[in-house]
Order: structure tokens, then sequence, then C-alpha cells
């Protein structure tokens, strides 16, 4: 068996970003940046006034003076004229800053009509005037590609004048949950059988991770059957199939698409939950088996689609972050295995994490798994921990479950 961090890095190896895409700008948030965004223009391309009032030469802006007001220029209605001594000019928000003046001062530091306006306040050079290029300047990179798109990427690509963006396309991954035992939602349940949560939630894990999932019908336990399903996936940028990856007579994944040409990197990882997990090649299509246990596959998922999906899309692949914790229970020792145990998290008095295991850790209880809040990490061989020892753990909201 191999550890969780050398499988991770040999799923990864399986796996090359997409390609590109061109998609409106409208349509681009939430989406992976996958060329740089370079301004087409200077931001703002003139001086302009950052507040309501008048342009005038600093020269002239001494308190209690007396300037003749020579008109008007509204945001998009820029003044032809010059500034010169002993004149002002009335200015709003935006307003480009006419010719000759170099000074600025609010209207709230004034007296004004239509003819005059008379100073308050002294002026200063250069006040309440924002620079030409002082956001930023045309052929200047705004946004690096791998970038995750939110609203305000977006407003920058928009003030940098680009109605499109090139974005990696969202990589399709197929789903295939195997087993005779099993049926989707609302279908008819065989004698013995189970309703499949496995395609759903690993579904809405993909979506939420910035691919586009596609649930395949579940293949029962025959190896033809299999791998006529998997060849379903052919044109798929990852197959991840659940069940089927054990040792039991009826876990013929492997071997019914060994028969369509799998090429299998490796099978069976130091972890507890996810212990059958396979990784390999089938034809073109990386292939990712998760265990049939839905715990074990979501866990895994955490862990392993996680990363693998951010490559896919150009983002960084590292591994879910985790933070510390206060472990509120004593910790047995540990056998070879990592273990990631469903737990709690609350705040403890100094602002910290506090973590509390659930007691019963079965991978087949996918309620509790509902109600955590994170997998508490314990490294293989990890001795007995005292109750209040400090652990790491993975948030579950902070990785998209």
């Amino acid at each position: 068996m191999i550890s969780v961090e050398e499988a991770r890095a040999r799923i990864l190896a399986l796996l090359a970003p997409t390609g590109a895409e061109i998609v409106p700008l409208a349509a681009a948030a939430g989406r992976v940046l996958a060329e740089p965004v370079v301004a087409r223009l200077t931001q703002p391309p003139h001086d302009v006034s950052a507040m309501d009032g008048f342009a005038l030469r600093a020269a002239d802006g001494v308190a209690g003076m007396r300037l003749r007001v020579i008109g008007a220029a509204p945001a998009g209605h820029p003044f032809a004229g010059t500034v010169g001594p002993g004149e002002a000019v009335r200015l709003f928000t935006g307003s480009v800053v006419p010719a000759g003046a170099d000074a600025i001062v609010i209207q709230e530091d004034t007296e004004h009509d239509d003819a005059s306006v008379t100073l308050r306040e002294a002026a200063r050079p250069g006040r309440h005037i924002r620079r030409a290029g002082q956001d930023f300047a045309a052929g200047e990179t705004l946004l690096a590609a791998g970038r995750v798109l939110g609203a305000r990427d977006i407003g920058l690509a928009a003030a940098a004048n680009h109605p499109w963006l090139a974005v990696r396309r969202r990589p399709v991954v197929a789903v295939l949950a195997t087993g005779d035992e099993i049926a989707m939602p609302g279908e008819p349940i065989p004698p013995g059988g189970i309703v499949s949560s496995n395609s759903h939630a690993l579904a809405a894990y993909i979506r939420a991770a910035g691919g586009e999932a596609v649930i395949l019908p579940v293949a029962p336990d025959d190896r033809a059957a299999i791998g006529a399903a998997a060849a379903a996936a052919a044109r798929a940028d990852l197959l991840v199939t659940t069940g089927g990856a054990s040792v039991g007579a009826h876990d013929l994944v492997q071997a019914g698409l060994a028969e369509r040409g799998l090429d299998v990197d490796f099978w069976k990882i130091a972890m507890r939950p996810g212990k059958p997990l396979m990784a390999g090649m089938l034809g073109g299509v990386p292939v990712l088996g998760l265990p049939g246990n839905p715990v074990s596959a979501l866990v895994c998922a955490v862990l392993f689609l996680g990363p693998a999906i951010a490559r896919l899309t150009g983002r960084p692949d590292e591994a879910p972050p985790t933070e510390p914790a206060r472990c509120t229970v004593a910790l047995a020792a540990n056998d070879h295995r990592a273990d990631h145990l469903r737990a709690t998290l609350a705040r403890d008095e100094a602002g910290g994490w506090s973590v509390t295991p659930f007691p019963v850790q079965d991978s087949a209880m996918l309620s509790r798994l509902a109600q955590a809040d994170a997998l508490l990490l314990r490294a293989p061989d990890a001795p007995a921990e005292p109750e209040g020892a400090m652990v790491r753990v993975i948030r579950l909201d902070s990785c998209g479950m």
C-alpha cells in the first residue's frame, strides 16, 4: 500500500489542464483564466476629479479669493478651453480636469453661483485629482492565468475593456457507479439492495470544484457491462468509478476495465476510510476508482478528486488545507494507516478551533459525514494523545464538501 501523499502525486501525474475557450465576460464568473488579462486602455484615461468642486490654478487658490466661473464640465463632457488666471471651471466626480488647472477645491469649501466662486479654503496642487493611469496603464497585466474569477475580477476585466475572456474549459468528469445491489433514487430497489448516493454526491462535488459531471447508468457486477458502461466516457477528461474496487468476488471494476485496456498505476492506499482506491489510464482517459462505501468515496473525493479537478482546470493542485485544532477527547494510538476521523468543530475561548470526533466512525454512515465539519487527521502509527492535544483538521467547507 502507498501513502496518501504518494497516491495524490501519482494521480495528478496522469492529468493535464484542459484547453481554453472564449466566453462572454458576463459568463466568466467562477471560471479559471487560461490567459492573463492585459489592460487594453489606461484607467483613468485622463486626469479626473475625485469630487464635485471647482478646477483652478493652485496659484489662485488662496482662501477668500473670488474667481470667475468660465464653464462647467459634467462627467463625459470635457471643458474645451483653458483655465487662466482668476478663472475656475465647475467639475463633478469623474469630470476631466481642464487644461491649465492643477488643483480642485470641493464645493463644500466654497460659496458660488453660476458666475463666480469664492474660496473658503486654500487649494493645494494635485488635491482631489485622480491622475491618468492611477488605476492601471494600457499593456499592464491585471489578472494572472489560473485565477478563479470573482465579481471584483469581472469588474476589473470590464474596466480594462475586455468583453470576452479566455478561460479553461470545464473538465468533463464521468461518474460510474457499479453493483447489482444499487438503484438510483426513485427507482425500484432490488431485493437486498440499497439506493445509490455516490453518483449524485460526487456529481455535486465535481460541479462545486469547477467540473461538468456526467452521471452514467449504474453498471451491474459484470465485466462486460462495466467495460461497456465505461466506453461511454471515452470523451471525458476523467472517469470516476465507485464500488467494485476491493478484493471480493464481485469487485470487478479492474477486471471489466482491463478488458478495455485499463493500465493500472496503483491500487490500495494506507488510509482509512478509502483503502481500496485505484488509479490508471483507460486509453487516453484517466481513471480514478473510488470505494463503494459513501463516506469512503467522499473522503477520497476531498483528498484526491478535488486536487485532480484543480489540476484539470489549471488551478493549484495542492492537498486540502489543514488547520490546527484542540481535540476535546483522548485519542488512541493509530495503526499503519492514515486516519480521517469525521468530527465537529467549535470555537474555543481563545478563538481557536476545538474538534470532537464522532465516537462511531463507520464508513457507511453518511449521516455522520453530513453532520461533520471536518476530518481530523491521524498520521500512520501516531501515538496516543491525551484530551486537549493539538491536532490537524481539514475543514469540509474549505474544500467544497
